[in-house]
């Protein structure tokens, strides 16, 4: 074993105590004394060269590092967790998938069912956060990222082509009797702040200023936008690939047509070289490429809505 690693109990009580605030609760849980559990957390520090908790009277709180720490372990052990779990079974055919939430939520849960059909002999595992996984602790075994494809070393495959555009339900584009990019200007605006596309570049597009004061709502989340949008809260500007479902629903509806789109590529296939021979990764990255190669909802409604506006 590496000698860059620690010792799994420190790192089992560690994560007990970050979750639980408590010693006695914790050494419950991982079933050893209150006093053991201190001496492994103690070991740990020693090991780090670092403080991992502030102590007092009631409770242990994490220390900056300690928390910077306790997230890059956590995926590591509930891979380590579910990959022996899985040996424990007997499962031989496992694959860990990790996703940014919003592809997880919008886009690949609801085509979740028909990956099980045509492979019931995976077993998948999900997770969903807008970390990236480190593969080098074996996290996870392939990675859905977005973003710029700056990832050196690892294989990096473009999902789909995006159309990013202004999206708002059906109701509020009728309140507000929105017929042009000017009115836009006019009504409350929602911000996606980790989009790779904003606003101002969507104006830019159209040759208009635009301020930041205009907006009536920030999210981190496209998924969050989206459903605030639904609320008639005001547009949002996201990709109709990931709104699919709410497009296809008619719970929203592009406000324009779609010559009035940004095209991007956002949402990435990302693992290792090593894996890619893997029989079940092989079969998921063929399957999500296919999916995602059919036709759009998105084509389908943005063509709806040229229609309305002709």
């Amino acid at each position: 074993m590496s000698t860059s690693l620690p010792p799994l109990g420190c790192l089992v009580a560690f994560e007990a105590v970050a979750r639980r605030r408590n010693f006695t609760t914790a050494a419950n849980e991982v079933h050893l004394t209150p006093s053991a559990v201190s001496h492994q957390i103690a070991r740990l520090e020693q090991f780090l060269g670092m403080r991992l908790f502030e102590r007092n009277a009631r409770n242990v709180e994490l220390t900056p590092a300690g928390a910077d720490y306790l997230q890059r372990i956590t995926g590591a052990l509930a891979a380590l967790g579910a990959a022996t779990d899985n040996a424990r079974k007997g499962v031989r055919n496992a694959l860990h998938v990790h996703s940014t939430p919003s592809f997880a939520t919008l886009w690949l849960m609801p085509r979740l069912a028909e990956f099980a059909k045509e492979h019931p002999h995976i077993a998948l595992t999900m997770s969903a956060s807008v970390d990236h996984s480190d593969f080098a602790v074996g996290q996870s075994d392939i990675d859905i990222r977005y973003g710029a494809p700056h990832w050196p070393q690892l294989t990096v495959r473009p999902i789909f082509d995006e159309q990013v555009m202004p999206l708002a339900s059906a109701a509020f584009i009728r309140r507000h009797r929105i017929a042009t990019p000017e009115d836009l200007l006019r009504v409350p605006l929602i911000q996606s702040t980790v989009g790779v596309v904003q606003w101002p570049d969507w104006f830019s597009l159209h040759h208009m200023a635009h301020t930041p004061a205009s907006y009536a709502y920030r999210f981190d989340r496209a998924f969050m936008a989206l459903d605030a949008a639904v609320q008639g809260l005001g547009v949002a500007l996201e990709s109709t690939s990931i709104g699919e479902p709410l497009l296809r629903q008619g719970r929203l509806r592009p406000v324009f047509a779609a010559g009035e789109a940004l095209p991007v590529q956002a949402h990435f296939l990302v693992y290792p070289a090593r894996h890619a021979q893997r029989p079940e990764l092989v079969s998921f990255v063929d399957w999500l490429l296919a999916r995602a190669a059919q036709p759009q909802g998105d084509k389908r409604v943005a063509a709806r809505a040229a229609s309305r506006r002709a």
